[in-house]
């Protein structure tokens, strides 16, 4: 495996360190610690530099906020100042990484998303469909994955190629986090209301996060193409797909995997099943067959409650016209690529968007 030295100076260039600032503020520039950081943008750059070159850095305190819609989530906030410097650092080591992930992974990578895995899955669904044989969809999901990562096995797998002792400090930093607790118990229900846990875990929301996700679950799309040789395996974050003719093989590719997941990642599955591809191959939020893609019934049911969610918020005025009109166009977008004609039909029916004054309440 190729190792990479002298890449610390990379991250504190100024250079770098201001171009991760203009990624930082995207879409965020005129919120008020934006504006207050860009105010003394030169001193404030320099002084994040100074603490990355003499190793003094240490990262601001999270806020916590809990999103209830589709279902209940804990999301952490950095200070603007760390999401700068997580992007220096995502700027070095992202492309490192991407490197060797598969073709076929899609979550939190640019240019690759969930449209484009699901376009992937019909296209396979059509070429196995030439052969006349049964078609079988193995769907494998991690349980309470960014909450359940070990801290040591994340900096493992990233010292194994960066061969730079002050990065590896660094990610030590951010990893850790000044012992933050992001874990979560195995059978917790209520993520709001829950001792955390420290040394396993990554803030959900963190830039850092998403690329710590997609460097621990390459060591098993590695395994699946490299050693398993799986010709139709897919990934999206930490949803796992494969398909086949060969029903007793995706039992075998299955209890392989559940191992590799225990023995080296200290993580499990929280489902792992095996289904003909009758209804559909259930992936990201959709189900896809070889001639159509239709929103699973759950993803709609969340949309809906989302929408109906917006319109109470603008109706409200806790929200202005344009995030509101931003989220409905997000879903329509959704709805694009599907074939859904009666739920798009019914989505543009229901989202009439009204003042609280200027009507006596919410159509229901």
């Amino acid at each position: 495996m190729k190792t990479y030295k002298n890449l610390y100076e990379q991250i504190y260039d100024f250079d770098n360190l201001h171009k991760a600032y203009l990624e930082a503020r995207k879409g965020k520039r005129y919120r008020d610690e934006v504006l207050e950081y860009t105010a003394n943008l030169e001193e404030n750059l320099i002084n994040l530099q100074n603490h990355l070159i003499y190793q003094t850095y240490k990262v601001g305190a999270y806020r916590e906020k809990i999103i209830n819609i589709p279902k209940k989530r804990i999301i952490m906030i950095l200070p603007f100042r760390d999401r700068v410097l997580q992007w220096a650092v995502y700027r070095v080591l992202n492309p490192i990484f991407a490197k060797s992930y598969i073709t076929d992974s899609y979550g939190c990578i640019k240019g690759r998303g969930n449209l484009a895995a699901i376009k992937r899955i019909q296209y396979w669904l059509r070429l196995l469909e030439r052969d006349k044989r049964p078609i079988y969809v193995l769907n494998m999901d991690i349980r309470k994955y960014f909450f359940r990562i070990p801290h040591d096995v994340i900096l493992d797998i990233i010292g194994r190629k960066i061969a730079d002792e002050r990065v590896m400090w660094l990610m030590g930093v951010l990893v850790n986090s000044n012992n933050t607790p992001f874990g979560l118990p195995l059978d917790v229900k209520d993520v709001g209301n829950v001792k955390k846990i420290t040394g396993i875990g990554v803030p959900v929301g963190s830039l850092n996060s998403q690329m710590i996700a997609n460097i621990v679950l390459n060591e098993v799309d590695q395994l699946a193409k490299r050693e398993l040789r799986i010709p139709y395996f897919i990934r999206y974050v930490d949803n796992f797909g494969e398909i086949s003719h060969d029903k007793n093989q995706l039992n075998i590719h299955r209890a392989i995997i559940e191992r590799f997941l225990h023995e080296n990642l200290r993580l499990e599955f929280s489902d792992a099943t095996i289904y003909k591809v009758v209804d559909g191959v259930a992936f990201a939020g959709y189900r896809i067959w070889s001639d159509r893609i239709q929103l699973r019934k759950a993803t709609a049911l969340r949309m809906k409650k989302r929408l109906k969610h917006i319109r109470q918020q603008y109706a409200e005025g806790k929200i202005t016209l344009e995030k509101a009109v931003s989220v409905f166009h997000s879903f329509t977008g959704l709805m694009s690529h599907c074939n859904n004609n009666s739920l798009r039909d019914k989505v543009h029916e229901d989202f009439v968007l009204t003042k609280s004054w200027l009507t006596k309440g919410l159509t229901k």
